[in-house]
C-alpha cells in the first residue's frame, strides 16, 4: 500500500551534504524527509576519509617503532596485526556513526525512509511503498569508485575503497591502479603495515598538485619501498586470487596478490530517473547553476554529483549555500577559488587557490611567490620534520593560492582557506602572531617571505631610516 507523504523538504542521500542539509533545515522549522538505501555517513564515514585516515594512523605507529634513531630511541620491527589494524578501522567508524545515525537525526525531528528515491516526476520522488511530494528536493547522493573498462578487469578479483577496508588478511603484493590521493594514501598505509606496493599510474602520479611539491611526496614514498611506476597505462589484467597480472603498455607487466583499483570516483545518478523530473546531466553528475540549482528549479545539487571538487568538506559547504536559499529564502552562491584539498600521505600535501603554474597563466608577471622551507621551522627541526615547504602565490598583495606539503600541511593550509575567501590581504597573515614554536609559524614566515624585501631591499626606506636616526 502506498503511503503518500507532503513536506517542505526532501534530501536524497544521507552522506555528508545531504546530512548537513536535513540537520540544519529541520533545526530552523522546515519539515524534512530524508532518503537513504545504503548506509548513514554515506561514502566519507563507511569507505573513504575516515576509514582511510584511520588504517594511515595505524600505518603511522607501525613506521615510527624503526625510525627512532636519530632521537635516542632504538628502533624496533613492528609486529604488525592486519586485522588489528583493521579493527581499529571498525572502531572509529563505530565512535564516529552515532552523529550520523538514524536515530540522531530522527531525535531532531527529521523522517528518515531507509530506501532509495527514484523521480515519477517534477516534484514527486518515490522511496519504497512512499511517495513524497515536497516544495524543494536537495539531491545528495554522492559517487562510487569509478572501475575502467580493463580488459579482463571483470573476471580477476579486485578492490576499491568501498572493499578494501574489510580485507583481513593482508596483502602480500597489493598493486593500485591509481596515482591520485586514494591510491598514494592506501600504498603508505599498506607498505608500512608490510605489504609489498606497486602503484601504476597512467599518466603523474599526485598529477593534480604542484610538481615540486608532489615530488617530494614521492621521493618519500619511494623511499619507504613503494614502486611508482609513472605513464603505465594498465591494458589487460589476468590472474585470480593471490596471483593477479596487470599489463601496462610496451609490454611491461606487473604482478601481485592483490588489486586495488584508485582512478577516481562517478556520480550516483542512475538510479533516480531524472529525465522524468526534467534535470540536465551528464557522467559528470548534474547540471547546475551557481546556486547549485539543477534544471528543475525545485531541485538542488550539493556534493559529489554536484561536482567538479568531489571532498567531503565541500558537500557541507554547498549544505550550506542551499540551505541559504531553500530554508531563509536569501541569495547564495558556490565559489570553488577558495576550497582547500588535501593528501594525508607523509609528508601531506595541500593546496588552495591557484598553483603556481595555474597562477602564472592567468596573471603572468604580475605574480610573485613567496616561499618558506620547513627546515626553517624550529618546531619542525625539533621534531625532525624538516621535510617541506610553502609556496604562497601573490598578486598585488593578495594570496590567490596556496601549496603547502609536509607535516600538517593539511592543517597549515586553512589560514590560506580563510584569506582567499575573505579575500585577505598578505599583511593580515603578516600581522598575524603564532605561538611559538609552532608548525604554524610556517605561514606568518612565508607572509614574511613576502614583505621582506619591500622593507630590508628598499632604497627609499633606508634613506627614511637615516633621516628619522639624526633626531
Amino acid at each position: 500500500m502506498t503511503t503518500r507523504i507532503k513536506t517542505d523538504i526532501l534530501v536524497i542521500g544521507a552522506g555528508s551534504g545531504g546530512l548537513s542539509v536535513a540537520a540544519g533545515a529541520v533545526q530552523m522549522g522546515a519539515k524534512v524527509v530524508l532518503l537513504e538505501g545504503h548506509k548513514m555517513g554515506g561514502d566519507c564515514l563507511n569507505f573513504g576519509c575516515v576509514p582511510s585516515k584511520a588504517l594511515l594512523a595505524a600505518g603511522k605507529q607501525a613506521h615510527a617503532m624503526g625510525a627512532g634513531g636519530r632521537f635516542g630511541i632504538t628502533p624496533v620491527s613492528a609486529e604488525v596485526s592486519y586485522a588489528g589494524a583493521k579493527d581499529h578501522v571498525r572502531k572509529v567508524i563505530e565512535t564516529i556513526a552515532p552523529v550520523d545515525s538514524q536515530e540522531r537525526f530522527e531525535g531532531l525531528g527529521v523522517r528518515v525512509i531507509r530506501e532509495y528515491g527514484r523521480f515519477l516526476n517534477a516534484r514527486e520522488v518515490q522511496a519504497g511503498d512512499h511517495v513524497i511530494t515536497a516544495r524543494r528536493i536537495v539531491i545528495a547522493t554522492g559517487s562510487r569508485p569509478f572501475v575502467p573498462p580493463i580488459h579482463g578487469l571483470d573476471t580477476v578479483p579486485h578492490e576499491t575503497n568501498e572493499t578494501i577496508f574489510d580485507l583481513r588478511e593482508r596483502p602480500d603484493h597489493l598493486i593500485i591502479i591509481g596515482g591520485g590521493p586514494i591510491g598514494m594514501e592506501m600504498a603508505q598505509a599498506h607498505v608500512r603495515l608490510g605489504s609489498k606496493v606497486t602503484v601504476l599510474e597512467g599518466a603523474k602520479a599526485l598529477g593534480k598538485d604542484d610538481p615540486e611539491l608532489a615530488a617530494i611526496v614521492l621521493e618519500r614514498l619511494r623511499g619507504e619501498g613503494i614502486e611508482i611506476v609513472e605513464g603505465a597505462q594498465a591494458e589487460r589484467i589476468e590472474g585470480g586470487p593471490g596471483a593477479i597480472t596487470v599489463h601496462t603498455g610496451g609490454g611491461q607487466s606487473h604482478s601481485g596478490t592483490h588489486l586495488l583499483i584508485a582512478v577516481g570516483r562517478t556520480p550516483n545518478l542512475d538510479a533516480l530517473d531524472l529525465d522524468k523530473a526534467g534535470i540536465a546531466h551528464d557522467r559528470r553528475g548534474l547540471t547546475v547553476d551557481a546556486s547549485l540549482r539543477t534544471t528543475n528549479r525545485r531541485v538542488y545539487g550539493v556534493g559529489d554529483v554536484a561536482g567538479p571538487l568531489q571532498f567531503t568538506h565541500v558537500a557541507g559547504y554547498h549544505a550550506g549555500i542551499v540551505i541559504r536559499q531553500i530554508v531563509l529564502g536569501l541569495p547564495a552562491k558556490a565559489r570553488t577559488d577558495h576550497i582547500p584539498w588535501a593528501t594525508y600521505t607523509d609528508p601531506e600535501l595541500a593546496q588552495v587557490g591557484l598553483t603556481e603554474a595555474q597562477a602564472r597563466e592567468i596573471h603572468g608577471d604580475k605574480l610573485e611567490v613567496a616561499r618558506f622551507a620547513y627546515h626553517e621551522n624550529d618546531r619542525a627541526i625539533a621534531e625532525g620534520k624538516t621535510t617541506g615547504l610553502i609556496k604562497v602565490m601573490v598578486v598585488k598583495g593578495r594570496p590567490v593560492g596556496a601549496s603547502i606539503v609536509g607535516a600538517s600541511a593539511g592543517d597549515l593550509i586553512g589560514v590560506w582557506a580563510l584569506a582567499l575567501a575573505n579575500r585577505m590581504k598578505m599583511s593580515a597573515i603578516a600581522g598575524m602572531v603564532a605561538p611559538y614554536p609552532t608548525l604554524g609559524e610556517i605561514n606568518k614566515r612565508a607572509a614574511g617571505a613576502y614583505f621582506s624585501p619591500r622593507l630590508f631591499d628598499n632604497p627609499l626606506l633606508k634613506r627614511i631610516v637615516g633621516v628619522v636616526q639624526r633626531f
